[in-house]
């Protein structure tokens, strides 16, 4: 095999299933865009939605030990394509539903589906690559999924706007069947491990100790809030904030929710760029951590009679404010797959797709619990302050912990 077959060989199989990635993305930020019309027809309030919404994130997270031992048992591709046949069936149910209940369920079994859509490419990556190399590579498969939050920004206001909510999701039921096809064609079938396996209870307990082990603990505590504080902007409040407190139509706020999307493609590319370079990964996640909370609340603060638009003398900020202080959050807050890159590298070869379910876990248990938290405040922009706060004291929690090892 020439160069040019091997990297072919190696690109080919994780841009396959980075493409699984970038399908859940564009299912859990779905909401943003089609929040009014969702709680219309479901018949529930903004707060009700992201109770409903939150569900996915719980079901997740529940998925991530099963997911962590399957993926070291039986490997990559069986596990993607039995996720990517369960997310047609949620899309489905999700494109006829009736009633909360009936989204409610819907939401479950996506969130089941999609459990493993990121773990899938990243273990790959993780079984091929030196764990140097593994940083950037964990970036550049980020920044393909988030295409998926792009998709749903402007293209799905379009769709929304002149097709309804529901074709939404059969859009997406469509475009798992063709991932899956992609998977099947282009990723290899897994080599059977030879000598004794263990049983799944000890395989479950290995997950669990990864997750509490003190080289972990800081990054399970930074996780738990890094990937609520996008799903919590990116996939739920940000199209209320932009249409109902700032008062935009639909297609413009999509437009100002493209923009920010453009920094959570961009910036995982960049953090690998970053990590190769400079190195200090723990450092760099503190800092962009940090720097996303402050913007958050900037975005906050540039409401009517917020503590920034007060500042600049205005009634509240200008769409384009909210436009660079977004666009700033994301490219700040992207620096998040150096999480996965810190797991990756503190096990053994054997345990990696255990530590990455480790990982993944928190990031999604921390976004259940978070945007279900998020509801309860009272608004949109009460909503975004309390994400922005609690990312800050997890930035804090991992730096306290870090210093402990």
């Amino acid at each position: 095999m020439n160069t040019r077959e091997a990297s072919a060989a190696f690109v080919a199989p994780l841009l396959a299933l980075a493409c699984g990635h970038m399908l859940s993305n564009l299912l859990r930020t779905l909401p943003a865009i089609s929040a009014d019309l969702l709680g219309a027809d479901l018949g529930v309030s903004a707060e009700g939605l992201a109770s409903l919404t939150g569900a996915y994130h719980f079901a997740f997270a529940a998925g991530q030990i099963p997911l962590g031992v399957a993926l070291d048992r039986f490997g990559v591709r069986p596990v993607s394509l039995t996720l990517l046949a369960t997310v047609t069936v949620g899309a489905v149910i999700a494109a006829l539903v009736g009633g909360p209940q009936g989204f409610l369920l819907a939401q479950v079994v996506l969130g089941i589906g999609s459990c493993g859509m990121l773990l899938c490419p990243m273990t790959l990556a993780a079984r091929m690559l030196t764990p140097a190399k593994f940083g950037l590579w964990s970036g550049l498969i980020q920044a393909v999924g988030n295409l998926g939050m792009l998709l749903s920004a402007s293209p799905l206001a379009w769709l929304v706007e002149h097709h309804g909510w529901r074709a939404g999701f059969w859009a997406s039921a469509a475009m798992a069947v063709a991932v899956a096809a992609l998977v099947a064609w282009l990723v290899p079938r897994p080599t059977p491990s030879p000598g004794p396996k263990p049983t799944l209870a000890e395989d479950t307990r290995a997950v669990l100790r990864l997750g509490r082990s003190r080289a972990l603990r800081g990054s399970m505590l930074l996780a738990f809030a890094s990937f609520a504080v996008i799903i919590g902007v990116r996939g739920l409040w940000g199209g209320p904030w932009l249409m109902e407190v700032k008062h935009l139509p639909r297609i413009e706020a999509g437009n100002l929710l493209f923009i920010a999307t453009l920094a959570l493609i961009v910036g995982p590319a960049l953090a690998g760029v970053l990590d190769r370079r400079v190195g200090h990964r723990r450092v760099l996640l503190a800092i962009g951590h940090g720097l996303a909370g402050l913007l958050l609340l900037a975005v906050v603060g540039g409401g009517p009679e917020g503590w920034l638009s007060r500042l600049l003398g205005m009634a509240m900020l200008p769409p384009a404010g909210d436009a660079a202080l977004l666009f700033g959050f994301g490219l700040s807050i992207a620096i998040q797959p150096l999480i996965f890159a810190v797991a990756r590298a503190a096990v053994r070869p054997e345990e990696t797709g255990k530590a990455l379910a480790a990982a993944n876990f928190s990031f999604f248990f921390g976004g259940a619990v978070l945007q279900t938290a998020s509801g309860w405040m009272g608004g949109p922009g009460p909503a975004m302050a309390f994400l922005a706060v609690a990312v800050l004291a997890c930035t804090l929690l991992f730096i306290l912990a870090e210093r402990r090892r």
